[in-house]
């Protein structure tokens, strides 16, 4: 048998060991709910009623409303190029001439082959009128029976060759004319005068080159002459948004080269087809090898007059819809969370069994979606927080229109993004702070 003291001893340090812990698991419990029940520090704003116009922000260039690119539609040697880059021109002023010797011959040997082929009819019509007064004499000669069968055929013969040479000097002098109209048309091409008033945007081209025409290809680019009076934002718009875009919306614009000043525009064209639209044989080859952004563009007319120079960066806010005296909460205000059991209504019924051994579906079942996220705001009630479901409209910088779940002047939490998005949950305790204080706790944490 053991000794009773010892027994005792150690039943004694037992229960002093489960005591400490049991001690020190109450105090970490209480410490834990204690920093449980610590307060949020928020920031809150009233419901309020206002007026918000909807943006789309879009990227792109100045260009000239209306720009012409000079090609030549004739090959040559530039002999005169009378402008400069940046030049202004009034329409039908010189702006190159190309070395017309080639064009000049051929001019003449066209003129020369339709004298030539005038020369050629007038000859045919005159054998053909005699040819027709021969006829005449031998045709009374025959009804009198003094000239023989074959000398009437004969006779007849010569007039229908006589109006068949007629006929084809008739067609090769016409074809002569189409040739000399072509040969004096090339010539005047030659020299190409300005089709607008405008300025040289871009010269290619020097004095003394070579350039090829456009009749055979795409031509030399000489220049390019734009009206810059009247100039346009011509933006990219992504898919999802091009179909809020309609012709007249008001747009603010803002040029990097004009950073202390705003502009004004009008959407005036918006483009039927996305930017780079291939065939469907190169679509899948640029699918296969990466994913591209679909864009339209969009043109934006500028109402100021200022001195923009084509290229220029822009930078488009494109007023798409507004609604006046609605209810909004700040932007940061509305958060989302899935919902909980007791949301989810009455469960659903199961199929029936045998359909279900049999593989079957149901006629008029539907698969089962996957909950989806409730847009929740987290109302005031007192030093904690409520939520309550509610549906959005559109929004602009800064809020976002409450189409159901709020009636108004309903005191909400705004603030900060970590409270908001993160930490709050219904019945939440919260104390009210300053925006500095939530972005301090932000940054500790």
């Amino acid at each position: 048998m053991g000794n009773p003291k010892v027994k005792n001893k150690k039943r004694r340090r037992i229960i002093f060991f489960s005591a400490v812990i049991l001690a020190i698991a109450a105090v970490g419990a209480f410490l834990g709910f204690k920093r449980r029940d610590v307060a949020i520090n928020v920031q809150t704003e009233k419901v309020l009623r206002r007026d918000i116009t909807e943006l789309v922000v879009a990227n792109g260039r100045i260009q000239p409303v209306l720009q012409v690119v000079i090609n030549p539609e004739v090959s040559g040697e530039i002999t005169e190029l009378p402008v400069k880059e940046g030049q202004f021109v009034q329409k039908g002023d010189l702006l190159v001439r190309i070395k017309p010797d080639n064009y000049i011959a051929s001019r003449n040997s066209a003129e020369a082959n339709y004298k030539s082929g005038l020369a050629a009819q007038a000859l045919a019509q005159a054998n053909l009128k005699k040819a027709q007064l021969d006829f005449d004499r031998i045709e009374q000669l025959y009804k009198n029976k003094l000239v023989s069968d074959s000398q009437f055929l004969e006779a007849q013969t010569a007039l229908e060759v006589g109006q068949a040479s007629y006929e084809s000097s008739s067609h090769q002098t016409e074809q002569a004319k189409a040739s000399l109209a072509r040969a004096e048309d090339d010539l005047s091409k030659t020299t190409i005068n300005s089709p607008i008033p405008g300025t040289v945007t871009k010269l290619r081209s020097q004095r003394g080159e070579r350039v090829v025409g456009t009749a055979m290809m795409a031509g030399t680019e000489i220049m390019t002459i734009a009206d810059l009076e009247n100039m346009e934002a011509r933006v990219d718009i992504g898919e999802i948004d091009v179909v809020l875009i309609k012709i007249g919306q008001k747009a603010r614009l803002e040029v990097e080269a004009f950073q202390d000043k705003k502009f004004t525009g009008v959407v005036t064209e918006i483009a039927n087809a996305a930017k780079g639209s291939a065939s469907s044989t190169q679509q899948q080859q640029v699918s296969s090898s990466q994913q591209e952004a679909t864009n339209f563009e969009v043109k934006i007319l500028v109402n100021e007059k200022e001195p923009f120079r084509p290229g220029m960066s822009v930078t488009a806010e494109i007023e798409t819809r507004s609604r006046t005296n609605v209810l909004a909460v700040p932007i940061m205000a509305v958060t989302a969370r899935m919902p909980k059991d007791g949301d989810k209504g009455k469960k659903k019924p199961e199929p029936d069994k045998e359909a279900a051994n049999l593989a079957l579906p149901l006629k008029g079942a539907k698969k089962e979606e996957a909950p989806k996220a409730n847009e929740i705001v987290f109302l005031v009630n007192g030093d904690t927080v409520k939520t309550a479901k509610v549906k959005t409209g559109i929004s602009d910088d800064s809020y976002m229109e409450i189409t159901e779940g709020l009636k108004g002047e309903e005191e909400i939490v705004s603030g900060g993004y970590a409270a908001v998005s993160r930490q709050l949950e219904e019945g939440k305790k919260i104390k009210k702070g300053s925006p500095e204080a939530e972005k301090k706790k932000d940054k500790s944490t």
